[in-house]
C-alpha cells in the first residue's frame, strides 16, 4: 500500500484549485498585461524548460568555476536560438528571463547599451549600438568603485585630457578608485561605460561617462594599462556567483576623445568644456527605464516566492484537534495567512505599480524628444522611491517565504535560499535603497515649499497641493465596513503622507542649517518619503481597479488584494497613524477586523492566486512549490542523487571518524 503522504500532496493541491471562484486564464491575462504578452512569455518559457542545456537543479552543488562556466555556455546557447530563431528583441528579453540565471549578458543588455541611447549623441549611438547589438562588442557598467557607491560625485576615477592628441587619459590615482562590482566585468566585457572625473585645462568638470575598451577583440586578453578580474564569491549558493562582478584600474589609457558620450556635454579638439543646453536630467531617461525593470522584477521574484510558499503551506499538514482525521494544512493557521495574504496582494501591487512605471517611461520618452523636462525631477524621485520601497519588501518577503516554509525552505532544493541570493543585491545595486529615500525626502520638501509660494504640486505629489485639509481633518470611521472604500483608503494614505512630509517641513524651516538639519532629522525624512511611495502605490492598485478588468470573479478578488496591501500597511504602520493624529486606536482596531475577514476571502483562492502567475516548474525550481504537490517523494529522492551519498560509508571514516570511535586519535595521523 502506498505511503499517504505520496498521494496527499496532489490531491490536496487537486482540492484547493477546486474552490476558485475566479477565472484563472483571465487572471493570468491580466498579470501578463496583455495576450500579446502572455504568448510571448507562453513560447519562451516552454523553450527554456525543454532545453537541456538550460537545466538548473544541479546549479546549487556546482563550485564557483563550474558555476560560470556553465552560465557562459548557457548564454552563448541562448544567442544562438536568438540568431537562428530570429527572435524579437521582446522574445529574446523574456528568453533571457525564463532561463533565470546572472549572467553578463544582464549588464550588457540592462545597463551598457540603455546608458548609450541615453548619453550618446545620435552619431556616437550610430557607431557604438550596432556593434552592441551583434554583440560584436561585450559590454559592463563601470559606475561603483572601491571606495564609493551611492556618492557618485565622489568617484576618483579621472579623464583627464590631452590636446596634444586629442584623447583622454583614463587613470585610477588610488586604491580606491578601483571599479568594483560591475557584472560582467571581471571576464566575459570587452568594453565598459566608466564614469570618470572629466578633467581638462587644469580644472575638473565633475563625473562624465566614457566608452573604455578593456580586452582585446582578438584574444580577449586584457589591452595595455588595464587590470582587471573578479572579485569573488557572493553570498549564497548559486546566487549571484554566475555573474563575473569584476575590478578594474586604469594605469594611463587613452582613447579617443569621442569615446567620452557627449549628449549633455562635450570636450572640443581644443579642449574647451562645453554644455549642450540641456538639462542634466535629460540623462534620467536610461535610469528610469533600469528603476522600471528593477520593480517589475520586484514584482516577479516575489510571486515566485510566494507561489513556492502558498503551495507549500496548503501541502504541509501539521498538528490537528481531532483524532483520526488528518492534521491541519498550514496555510488554515492564521498566524500563516497574515504572514503569507499580503505578499500576495504585494506581489500584484508591485506589478500594476511596474504597469504604471513602464507608461511613465514612455511619457518621459516623448517628452524629452519635444524638449519638455519638467517632470523629470518627480520621474526621478518616483523611480528612486519606488526601487527602493519594492526591492526592500521583496528582499523581506523571499526571506519571509522561507521561514513560512519552515525547516525545508532552508534546503537549496526549496528554492528560496538561492532566490534570495540572486535578489537581495537589488536593495544596493543601482543605488541604496536609504539613500534613495532621501532623494524623495528633498523632492518633498521642494514641492512643499512650492506650495507654499502658490504653485500647486502635480503629479505623484498632487496631494500636497491639498495640505491644509490633509492636515486638520482627520478620519470619521466609525464601523469596519466603512475601511472597505478606495477614498476612505487612499484619504488616509494622502493624509498620513502630507502630516509626517509637512512635520519634517517644519523642523528644516525652523533650522539655521538646513543640510545639518536634513542629517538630524534623516529618519524622519525616509520615513515620510517610504510614506510617499506607499501611497502611490495604493494609489495605482486603486487605478488598476478602477478600470475595466474582465473575467469571472477577477475583479471581485483583486479588489479583496487591494484592500489587504493597503489594510496590511496601515496595521504595520499604525503609529504613523496614530502619532500624525488620522486615526484613532478604535479606528486601527477596526481596520484589522476587516484585514481577518479579507483574508477569510482570499482564503479558497490562495493557490489559484499563485497558479495565475503562470510559473514553470523549471523556473520555479522548487521541490516544494512544484505545480502538482508531489513534495515528499521528491524531496525523498532529490536526498538520494546528493554526492555525498555516492558511498554507503562515507570517504573520510578510516582517517578520522573510526580513531574517534575507537580512540585512536593519538596514533592516527590527521
Amino acid at each position: 500500500m502506498a505511503d499517504m503522504t505520496e498521494t496527499m500532496g496532489p490531491s490536496t493541491l487537486r482540492e484547493e484549485r477546486s474552490k476558485t471562484q475566479f477565472d484563472v486564464e483571465a487572471m493570468k491575462l491580466v498579470w501578463a498585461g496583455s495576450a500579446a504578452h502572455k504568448k510571448v512569455a507562453d513560447k519562451m518559457k516552454v523553450l527554456v524548460a525543454n532545453d537541456p542545456v538550460f537545466e538548473k537543479s544541479s546549479r546549487p552543488r556546482l563550485d564557483r568555476k563550474s558555476l560560470y562556466k556553465n552560465s557562459l555556455r548557457k548564454a552563448a546557447h541562448a544567442w544562438k536560438l536568438i540568431q537562428d530563431n530570429h527572435l524579437t528583441e521582446e522574445e529574446a528579453s523574456s528568453l533571457r528571463h525564463y532561463i533565470d540565471e546572472p549572467s553578463y549578458n544582464d549588464l550588457h543588455w540592462g545597463m551598457f547599451i540603455p546608458a548609450i541611447k541615453g548619453q550618446a549623441t545620435e552619431e556616437q549611438q550610430k557607431k557604438w549600438l550596432p556593434q552592441a547589438y551583434k554583440m560584436s562588442i561585450i559590454g559592463c557598467y563601470a559606475q561603483t568603485e572601491l571606495g564609493h557607491g551611492s556618492n557618485v560625485q565622489g568617484l576618483e576615477t579621472q579623464a583627464v585630457f590631452d590636446p596634444s592628441t586629442d584623447e583622454f587619459v583614463l587613470n585610477s590615482p588610488t586604491l580606491t578608485s578601483t571599479k568594483w562590482w560591475p557584472g560582467g566585468l571581471g571576464k566575459a566585457s570587452t568594453h565598459c561605460v566608466t564614469y570618470a572625473r572629466l578633467i581638462t585645462d587644469g580644472k575638473d568638470y565633475g563625473i562624465h561617462a566614457f566608452i573604455a575598451p578593456i580586452r582585446s577583440l582578438d584574444d580577449h586578453s586584457p589591452l595595455p594599462g588595464i587590470t582587471v578580474g573578479d572579485i569573488g564569491v557572493k553570498f549564497g549558493n548559486g546566487g549571484y556567483n554566475t555573474m563575473d562582478n569584476g575590478f578594474l584600474r586604469f594605469d594611463h589609457v587613452r582613447i579617443p576623445r569621442d569615446n567620452m558620450l557627449m549628449k549633455l556635454a562635450s570636450v572640443t579638439r581644443e579642449g574647451k568644456y562645453v554644455k549642450s543646453g540641456q538639462p542634466k536630467q535629460i540623462g534620467y531617461g536610461a535610469m528610469v527605464y533600469v528603476r522600471t525593470t528593477i520593480v517589475v522584477d520586484a514584482s516577479n521574484m516575489l510571486s515566485r516566492a510566494v507561489t513556492i510558499a502558498t503551495r507549500y503551506s496548503a501541502v504541509r499538514r501539521q498538528f490537528g484537534t481531532e483524532k483520526g482525521k488528518p492534521e491541519t494544512q498550514v496555510i488554515e493557521y492564521a498566524t500563516q495567512q497574515s504572514r503569507l495574504f499580503p505578499l500576495i496582494a504585494s506581489t500584484y501591487a508591485f506589478r500594476f505599480v511596474g504597469e504604471w512605471m513602464n507608461s511613465l517611461y514612455a511619457d518621459v520618452l516623448a517628452r524629452i524628444e519635444a524638449n519638455d523636462f519638467s517632470t523629470l525631477p518627480e520621474v526621478h524621485a518616483c523611480t528612486s522611491g519606488l526601487k527602493s520601497i519594492t526591492t526592500s519588501i521583496t528582499a523581506d518577503g523571499i526571506e519571509e517565504c522561507r521561514k513560512l516554509c519552515g525547516g525545508h525552505g532552508y534546503a537549496c532544493n526549496s528554492g528560496l535560499p538561492e532566490l534570495y541570493a540572486a535578489y537581495v543585491p537589488a536593495c544596493t545595486y543601482e543605488g541604496d535603497n536609504t539613500i534613495l529615500l532621501f532623494q524623495v525626502a528633498r523632492f518633498l520638501m521642494k514641492a512643499l515649499s512650492q506650495v507654499g509660494s502658490g504653485k500647486k504640486p502635480t503629479g505623484t505629489a498632487a496631494y500636497l497641493g491639498n495640505i491644509q485639509k490633509l492636515a486638520t481633518e482627520n478620519c470619521k470611521i466609525t464601523q469596519g465596513r466603512e475601511w472597505l472604500s478606495y477614498d476612505v483608503i487612499i484619504e488616509a494614505f494622502q493624509a498620513r503622507a502630507a502630516r509626517l512630509a509637512g512635520a519634517c517641513a517644519l523642523k528644516l524651516s525652523k533650522a539655521p542649517n538646513a543640510e545639518a538639519a536634513f542629517e538630524e532629522f534623516a529618519t524622519d525624512l525616509a520615513e515620510a518619503a517610504r510614506a510617499h511611495c506607499q501611497l502611490i502605490i495604493v494609489e495605482k492598485f486603486v487605478e488598476k481597479m478602477r478600470s475595466q478588468i474582465p473575467g469571472r470573479g477577477v475583479a471581485e478578488i483583486l479588489e479583496v488584494l487591494c484592500y489587504v496591501y493597503a489594510l496590511d500597511l496601515v496595521r504595520i504602520n499604525a503609529a504613523d497613524f496614530l502619532s500624525t493624529g488620522y486615526l484613532t486606536s478604535k479606528q486601527i482596531s477596526l481596520a484589522k477586523d476587516q484585514l481577518r475577514s479579507c483574508f477569510k476571502k482570499i482564503r479558497p483562492n490562495a493557490v489559484a492566486l499563485v497558479d495565475a502567475f503562470d510559473h514553470t516548474d523549471h523556473y520555479l525550481s522548487s521541490i516544494l512549490g512544484r505545480y502538482d504537490g508531489d513534495v515528499y517523494p521528491n524531496l525523498y529522492k532529490d536526498a538520494q542523487e546528493e554526492p555525498l551519498n555516492d558511498s554507503v560509508v562515507t570517504e573520510g571514516y578510516a582517517a578520522y571518524i573510526r580513531p574517534v570511535l575507537k580512540n585512536q586519535l593519538r596514533q592516527s595521523k590527521l
